[in-house]
């Protein structure tokens, strides 16, 4: 991401003053650079070919060194600074009091001036936007840190991102309030310990109201005041080490977690049911619960690439063409579908092949458990041999139950997954699953044509996927938001395709992809229903 994080700091004599920034440095691209980019980027690439060093050139004249007191210093200009890289991307994260360039140094003393000045939220603690197109955009989190030295017992700083594309930064407003909110409180609950032990030993209080005041020792005493720095308000020697980690972690993070993707035509139903979990993700999550979610699901998927389904076509070989038929019927039908084995990568691969065939909506997976989870929180669970199933469920029309059985090979390896593997697939289901729904008919029309590459194959699923969840918006709005009867809806059924053989399944399919609409489709059609029945009495 090309941004920026710095702390500020209004020191008493001096103003507004950056202490700490953190920048990312990006690899050299092979491309001739292009005009019109961010320019963020490009300084820190050209800068990057200028020289390693750290320094201040915008900052490193004697006068500019000598107008800083401890409080707005952070590390001395002889301090190498902090250095990170991340090994996936080739990005180095490098932290120095200011950035390296003389035009960052500028937007940056910018952002910093108008974050402690003008550009304030009411009660001057809290998070602000603010920017332009030409000196950038920033989010800006202003709070207090408690100082009993300090006029009005407090020192007031602020947290600054700054990047030049706006829309990502406001796209980020949830995610970088949530994570600067807790590296403010960290340095708040700190600083304020420190502040209660000094208020024990020497309550300035007390010591200010018997004090005389005197115009000529007025400054001095602020010139004292104004001196103690961040680590000795926090006494954390490793204080810029700390912020260091953190804000290198924040623009990784961040950098990350949104990518733009070209979409042809409106957002399809999957996209938006994506987009509104990862929104409900990121309210309900916090860091610490992402690195323990990362390490399960790389812990799960360990294993040999050879003892994993590579596609449906592949799942199909393996099962074979009946009981590929009857397991795909029950994933359609919106049944619980349960693995139970040793393998947690071989269950987590037939999940992954087995829910293309449902909208992103649909799936509720849980990869591996315990112990039994009902089939509200899931429709596809994966569980070790020795978990026990209640009997109402073994005995459930509503589930399918698929025994992964290890095969003895004598110390042999094979990559045939059936010489290592048997698979043994039980319902209590009575019905015929080999009349419908016609979608699955024309799934496995595609699987056996051996002519239609795996990638032929998926586009044409993405395809009759797109085809019945079209099928699925009409039928919804036609029988739940315009509330018609049984007989009319039969008629759109039929005109719809849905009706003749297999009528049935394709009717369930349909109900039950209903479930996989998103809200923001559900909302926009009820406001737009609300909408026309205002109109008339208008």
């Amino acid at each position: 991401m090309n941004a920026l994080v710095a702390l500020c700091h209004f020191c008493e004599l001096h103003g507004p003053r950056t202490l700490f920034c953190t920048e990312a440095v990006h690899p050299p691209s092979p491309s001739p650079p292009q005009p019109g980019l961010a320019f963020l980027g490009d300084m820190d690439r050209e800068g990057d070919r200028e020289g390693e060093g750290l320094t201040m050139r915008a900052n490193s004249s004697a006068t500019q060194r000598a107008d800083m007191c401890e409080g707005c210093r952070s590390l001395p200009a002889s301090h190498p600074g902090f250095v990170s890289m991340d090994t996936e991307t080739g990005i180095r994260y490098l932290s120095h009091q200011h950035p390296r360039q003389p035009q960052l140094f500028s937007v940056v003393r910018q952002a910093c001036v108008r974050s402690l000045s003008c550009e304030v939220c009411p009660g001057r603690e809290g998070p602000i936007f603010f920017g332009d197109e030409q000196h950038g955009f920033v989010f800006s989190h202003t709070f207090f840190i408690k100082d009993s030295l300090a006029r009005g017992f407090q020192r007031w700083y602020s947290i600054v991102m700054v990047a030049m594309d706006r829309i990502y930064l406001i796209n980020s407003w949830p995610f970088l309030l949530r994570h600067l909110k807790l590296t403010i409180q960290s340095l708040q609950s700190t600083a304020l310990k420190v502040f209660d032990s000094e208020q024990g030993v020497c309550p300035q209080r007390a010591v200010r109201m018997n004090s005389a005041f005197s115009p000529a020792v007025f400054p001095h005493q602020r010139s004292g005041n104004a001196a103690r720095s961040l680590p000795s308000l926090t006494q954390h020697p490793n204080l810029w080490a700390s912020l260091h980690a953190s804000f290198s972690w924040l623009l990784k993070a961040c950098g990350s977690r949104l990518t733009e993707k070209l979409l042809e035509g409106a957002p399809t139903e999957d996209t938006l049911v994506l987009i509104e979990r990862q929104t409900e993700q990121e309210e309900e999550m916090n860091a610490e619960g992402v690195v323990c979610k990362v390490q399960s699901e790389s812990t799960q998927a360990r294993g040999p690439s050879w003892t994993k389904f590579r596609s449906l076509r592949h799942l199909r070989q393996v099962l074979g063409c009946a009981d590929f038929r009857q397991l795909a019927w029950h994933v359609l039908m919106g049944n619980q579908v349960i693995w139970r084995g040793l393998d947690h990568g071989l269950i987590q691969s037939a999940f992954n092949v087995l829910k293309a065939l449902l909208p992103v909506g649909c799936v509720r997976v849980v990869a591996y458990s315990s112990h039994y989870e009902e089939a509200y929180r899931c429709n596809f669970l994966g569980l070790s041999p020795d978990v026990q199933i209640p009997a109402h469920v073994t005995s459930s029309e509503f589930t399918v139950l698929v025994d992964v059985l290890n095969v003895e090979q004598g110390g042999v390896c094979d990559d045939n997954i059936l010489s290592l593997y048997h698979f043994n697939i039980s319902s209590a289901n009575t019905q015929p699953t080999d009349k419908g729904p016609t979608l699955l008919n024309k799934i496995e029309v595609a699987l056996a044509n051996e002519n239609l590459s795996v990638d032929v194959v998926s586009h044409c699923l993405l395809c009759l996927k797109e085809e019945w969840m079209n099928k699925v918006k009409v039928l919804f709005k036609f029988s739940k938001v315009d509330g018609r009867g049984r007989e009319d809806t039969q008629k759109v059924l039929a005109l719809l395709g849905a009706t003749g053989p297999g009528e049935e399944d394709n009717v369930r399919l349909l109900k039950f992809w209903m479930t996989g609409l998103s809200k923001t489709y559900k909302s926009h059609l009820m406001t737009a229903v609300r909408g026309g029945e205002r109109t008339p009495s208008q």
